[in-house]
C-alpha cells in the first residue's frame, strides 16, 4: 500500500509535455550522464610552439604513410590560429592534417560541449583520443596530450575517392600518422 502510494505521488509530480499555442508539445528534457575519461601521465613534455608542423614528418615517414604530395602549411584558425599543415595522397585520395594546438590542453575534446565520441588511446606511449564527430563519417582524428596546454591534431579525412573510405580505416590512418608525428616530434627534441 505504501509502495502504490509512493508511486502514485511521484507520478502526480512528473511534469507532462506541455501544449502549446502552435500545437507543438514539449518533452521533458532527459538526463544525460557522462563518464569521465582520465587519461594517463605524459612520459615527457614536447612543447609544439617553435616547431614547424610541416616539418614533424620528414620524407621517409610521408612516403612510408603514403603522402607523395608536398606538405603546405597554415594557420587552422578553429584551433586558435594553430600552425597547422596538410598532405594529400595521389595514392590513396586521403589527406592528412597536423595542427599544433598551444592554447588550450586536450581536455577541451572530452568537456560536453564538445559533442564528439572521444576514446582514449595512446600513441607512441603518449595520452590520446581518437575523436569521431556524429554525422562525419569521412574524418577521424587523433589528438594527442604533449604538453601542458597543448596537444598534436591528427586529422585523416577522405579525399573524395570514388569509393568512399570507411571511418574505421580512417582512424586506423590517424593513428599510424599521429605515431609517426610522435616519433617525428621525439627525434628533433
Amino acid at each position: 500500500m505504501i509502495v502504490a502510494l509512493t508511486a502514485s505521488a511521484l507520478v502526480a509530480c512528473t511534469p507532462l509535455p506541455e501544449n502549446k499555442a502552435d500545437g507543438r508539445v514539449d518533452e521533458p528534457l532527459s538526463v544525460t550522464t557522462t563518464t569521465t575519461v582520465v587519461l594517463p601521465p605524459r612520459p615527457k613534455d614536447i612543447p609544439l610552439d617553435q616547431v614547424d608542423p610541416c616539418a614533424v614528418l620528414d620524407a621517409e615517414q610521408r612516403a612510408q604513410l603514403s603522402l607523395d604530395n608536398p606538405p603546405s602549411a597554415y594557420v587552422e584558425a578553429s584551433f586558435g590560429n594553430a600552425k597547422a599543415c596538410t598532405i594529400r595522397s595521389n595514392i590513396s585520395g586521403n589527406v592528412v592534417r597536423l595542427a599544433l594546438v598551444t592554447v588550450e590542453g586536450i581536455g577541451v575534446w572530452l568537456s560536453e560541449n564538445a559533442q564528439v565520441d572521444a576514446r582514449p588511446t595512446t600513441v607512441a606511449g603518449f595520452p590520446g583520443l581518437t575523436v569521431r564527430t556524429p554525422g562525419l563519417d569521412d574524418v577521424c582524428t587523433v589528438e594527442v596530450d604533449v604538453a601542458e596546454g597543448q596537444f598534436l591534431d591528427v586529422m585523416f579525412r577522405d579525399g573524395g575517392n570514388k569509393t568512399k573510405v570507411k571511418q574505421d580505416i580512417l582512424c586506423q590512418a590517424a593513428q599510424r600518422t599521429a605515431e609517426a608525428a610522435v616519433a617525428g616530434l621525439l627525434q628533433r627534441g
